[in-house]
């Protein structure tokens, strides 16, 4: 215990940009190591990008087919066996559910790596702390998550959304947006209490800077109103105002929020001509129907209507945006309703953190083409309840 007391002391106290030299220093001195690297996962999910300065001597590890990506995915550590009695660790680097990369330890001895692995697990946790709050401060790690040049219109997007994935006793959140390195109008935002959970999935119209400026303003005027505590009804009111003040109506926004009572799991919701929501109960999917209201910002002083329905234990909760649903195939054929319960019902046993890609990698099927013609947003919940 006190080598681990000095390994989360080490990464406490080290500069921003060397939490990876802080972090390979005492893992070295106190458990032996022979070698320490870092990788975060990339913004399109595709792959973990090693942490390192110039110039780059580690190769991207593929997220879906190599050990690393396995205890990525898994968020269990995986230990593979090397010649010379060298095992190697990869060691899940997450804070609360939102999984950033691996943390990869090799070291000599198979009895060895069996009884510090536990306490490796917890630094490359403490470790997943300490990246998030050094991203205040230094460019080091959203860097190393980019496996190409992001647009503008991007870097606003991906600086705005919370995450792609937590998780709490009650719920699982995974969401996913593509083009990753292209997105410009859509977006999702959540945030949580000791009894509520809150969801926004927004639909964004335009492109370029002008989708990635509007769905800035909406969002922000979105909070705003919640920290203040407004009602659910109210937080549209007001993000609607501050559209509509801005735009006079040339540009609108269109929202899905939910807003989740966490002992219940009694949902309200506000439907401003949102992205569509699907429902997995019981094996079944089904579309979950809402009145139809108006867009943020369309027209000047629109009234919300909070609408009720509820989650219960095992329920998941799928959320796509247009550029999801209205995809054509070669043929002409939209992907649809049919298309997204078998995309659904095919990613059923996924944790919630996993079905964004895979559901966007279904698509890219449907497609027959990589590149996609609109921004592509899937967002999963599962509920578990108290």
């Amino acid at each position: 215990m006190n080598r681990f007391v000095a390994a989360e002391r080490a990464l406490r106290t080290a500069a921003p940009h060397q939490l990876l030299d802080a972090v390979r220093r005492v893992l070295t001195d106190q458990y032996a190591a022979d070698s320490v690297e870092l990788f975060l996962a990339d913004y399109g999910l595709t792959v973990l990008q090693p942490v390192s300065v110039l110039p780059h001597t580690l190769q991207p590890v593929p997220v879906h087919s190599s050990p690393a990506g396995r205890a990525f995915g898994a968020q269990e550590p995986h230990v593979e066996t090397l010649a010379d009695d060298l095992v190697r660790a990869h060691l899940p680097v997450s804070v609360r559910g939102d999984r950033l990369g691996v943390l990869t330890v090799t070291l000599r001895g198979r009895e060895h790596a069996r009884g510090v692995l536990a306490e490796l697990a917890e630094i490359a946790e403490v470790l997943a702390h300490e990246v998030i709050v050094a991203e205040r401060d230094t460019d080091l790690y959203l860097q190393a998550r980019r496996r190409d040049r992001l647009t503008l219109a991007a870097e606003m997007q991906w600086q705005l959304l919370p995450g792609r994935s937590c998780a709490r006793p009650e719920y699982d959140l995974g969401a996913q947006l593509e083009p990753a390195y292209a997105i410009f109008g859509d977006n999702f935002d959540w945030s949580a209490s000791a009894d509520r959970l809150s969801l926004y999935v927004t639909n964004g119209m335009g492109e370029g800077i002008e989708a990635s400026l509007l769905t800035n303003l909406a969002i922000n005027a979105l909070r705003n109103a919640r920290r203040a505590g407004l009602s659910l009804a109210d937080q549209a009111a007001l993000g609607d105002q501050a559209v509509y003040a801005h735009y006079r109506g040339r540009c609108y926004l269109s929202v899905l929020m939910l807003d989740i009572d966490l002992a219940t799991g009694l949902v309200r919701a506000v439907d401003a001509g949102s992205p569509h929501l699907l429902r997995l109960r019981a094996g079944t999917v089904e579309r979950v129907a809402f009145e139809a209201q108006l867009p943020l910002g369309m027209f000047e002083e629109t009234d919300y209507v909070a609408q009720e329905f509820r989650v219960e234990p095992g329920d998941r909760l799928i959320f796509v945006s247009d550029g999801v649903y209205d995809v054509a195939s070669p043929g002409g054929e939209t992907y649809g309703d049919s298309a997204l319960a078998r995309a659904i019902q095919a990613t059923r046993l996924l944790p919630a953190a996993e079905v964004p890609r895979a559901i966007l990698r279904e698509l890219t099927g449907h497609r027959g083409r990589p590149d996609a013609d609109d921004d592509a947003l899937v967002v999963c919940l599962d509920w578990r309840g108290r």
